[in-house]
């Protein structure tokens, strides 16, 4: 059964919106910030990709968003954007609506905010806001409340593997008409602790820019931010970008699997030196794109590396890959503005533990 892309909702380093992102990869950049970190009472500071949610204000009152954490403003902006683009947001309640979230690390922040006030002041006085938002599904029950959506919310952590994983919930839901559509979102927040992890695990690297096809050099630098899609069983492609051809998931992948040469293959690869290898491997003598060096290394990045396939199949042209470093696999890297050879677009992306997740669209 294919699956309609109906609208598309973003928020990251490189902006808010289909618009922005557009822009960003029409420029070939986007805005590294830097996040302020502490370490053991020392000022740290490292580069990162961050987002703004400032024009959440647009859907929902300043007074609504008082006791909601960053986490979940980040889904709820990405949900309204990508209604506001697939057309229904007018719509008003969304009847047989499922929402869906992926997420490698949930509200972290929120998270150990709670912990914290758990362990200063008792778990009787603990804060029962921060343990309220804390609760991993807390983003998809904001959404599911404030748009009216009458469908099933769940949310998926699975780290690297979350994207697909979560696609997998979404496609099973439609296919067996549990709903007429369904909010798929992947959202990541970056917080102190996330960063302070980074920090320990990878040092304070100040690379210029993501270099993700150089295997061999480090040059990840993290991001946050949300990807949404609203899926639909029925085949609006008049108004709608593409079509949700296959998710495939597993462990192991072997090199030739990807079987079509011709098809655009979009690396989930991010700079960080113990994946490159195997994207090296996999994706040898293909014709592939990467796009991470506009909104960071996070787990849900290939949400990100979807929206964008569904914006190139829609405009049926290639964006080019926004990093000057070379490709030192054989591979060719697409030019940007060049007609799609294929009407499909696949998407891969590996977790540390040898998983994979390999998503297509096509045109139809």
């Amino acid at each position: 059964m294919q699956i309609a892309i109906q609208g598309v909702g973003v928020v990251g380093g490189f902006g808010t919106g289909v618009a922005e992102m557009r822009k960003a990869l029409l420029s070939g950049s986007s805005n590294r910030s830097i996040i302020q970190l502490s370490n053991c009472g020392d000022p740290l500071e490292i580069p990162a990709f961050r987002t703004d949610t400032s024009r959440l204000t647009e859907f929902v009152p300043l007074k609504a968003l008082r006791r909601i954490d960053n986490f979940s403003k980040l889904g709820l902006l990405g949900a309204y954007l990508a209604l506001e683009d697939a057309g229904v947001l007018a719509e008003g309640k969304q009847e047989r609506l499922g929402v869906v979230i992926a997420s490698g690390y949930g509200a972290s922040g929120i998270t150990f905010s709670f912990l914290d006030s758990f362990i200063n002041d008792g778990d009787i006085c603990a804060s029962p806001t921060y343990f309220a938002n804390s609760v991993h599904n807390s983003a998809a029950a904001y959404i599911s409340i404030m748009l009216g959506a009458t469908g099933p919310s769940s949310t998926v952590s699975q780290f690297h593997q979350s994207v697909p994983s979560a696609l997998q919930t979404a496609r099973l839901w439609l296919s067996e008409g549990r709903v007429d559509r369904v909010l798929f979102g992947a959202v990541e927040e970056l917080s102190e602790l996330i960063g302070y992890a980074w920090c320990r695990q990878r040092g304070t690297t100040d690379s210029r820019e993501i270099s993700p096809l150089l295997t061999g050099t480090e040059s990840a630098v993290p991001g946050e931010g949300a990807a949404f899609l609203l899926l639909s069983r029925k085949e609006e492609s008049q108004k709608g970008y593409c079509f949700l051809d296959q998710v495939i998931t597993g462990r192991h992948l072997k090199p030739g699997f990807i079987a079509s040469p011709q098809d655009l293959l979009v690396l989930g690869a991010d700079g960080r030196r113990e994946k490159g290898a195997d994207y090296a491997v996999l994706a040898e003598n293909a014709t592939v794109a990467c796009f991470t060096s506009l909104y960071g290394s996070m787990p849900i990045s290939p949400a990100f590396d979807l929206a964008i396939a569904a914006l190139m199949l829609k405009e049926g042209k290639t964006f080019a890959s926004p990093f000057s470093g070379i490709c030192d696999f054989p591979a060719t890297v697409a030019a940007g503005g060049k007609a799609l050879e294929s009407q499909r677009v696949s998407c891969l992306s590996l977790s540390d533990d040898d998983g994979f997740g390999l998503v297509t669209l096509s045109k139809g």
